[in-house]
């Protein structure tokens, strides 16, 4: 769908890259290494959204920094068709609506640093019927053609896990059935 419109393959990485999650930073080298695109290619589409003013650029030393300029008047339209294209609208619609007693909901792993790996790591905070999950997970897969690796943990448990959480870059969902 995106792709149809977005004529530039490394456009569409970057806007996948920092629209996903608003956190996520990178510089030139990264950037360019994570999407196994040549340096120029990634810096002439980081130079044009900067420009036109959807990605903000700040030094840092001797590296430039690249992030959503989340101030911008179509940052949340733009999230909101990444998720669209990424599937995880449709994953929040149809498995994390109907599990239960679901407090939280992360996507962490690669898609909540912008990467468009295929598998959707998440990491569900509740009780929640693990046979149901299954079909669940299933049927969304179907639908988004991405594989869904879930992780369940318990009220209690995710703060063992919160630093790890914080580490991981993880991208808030779901909370509290919203």
């Amino acid at each position: 769908m995106l792709d149809a419109i977005i004529t530039s393959k490394t456009r569409l990485k970057i806007l996948l890259k920092f629209f996903i999650n608003p956190s996520t930073k990178g510089y030139l080298r990264e950037l360019s290494a994570q999407m196994n695109e040549s340096t120029n290619a990634v810096r002439v589409e980081l130079d044009r959204l900067v420009e036109a003013g959807y990605l903000e650029r700040n030094a840092n030393g001797n590296k430039v920094y690249y992030n959503a300029n989340t101030m911008h008047p179509l940052y949340k339209d733009i999230h909101s068709v990444v998720k669209k294209y990424l599937g995880i609208d449709v994953l929040i619609d149809s498995v994390l609506a109907k599990l239960g007693k679901v407090h939280e909901a992360y996507i962490v792993g690669d898609y909540s640093r912008g990467i468009d790996s295929g598998i959707i790591d998440v990491v569900i905070i509740g009780t929640v019927d693990y046979t149901y999950l299954a079909q669940l997970i299933s049927k969304a897969e179907t639908i988004i053609k991405r594989k869904i690796r879930p992780l369940v943990l318990s009220p209690s448990e995710k703060k063992k896990y919160d630093q790890l959480l914080h580490f991981a870059q993880a991208l808030l969902v779901w909370h509290n059935g919203r």
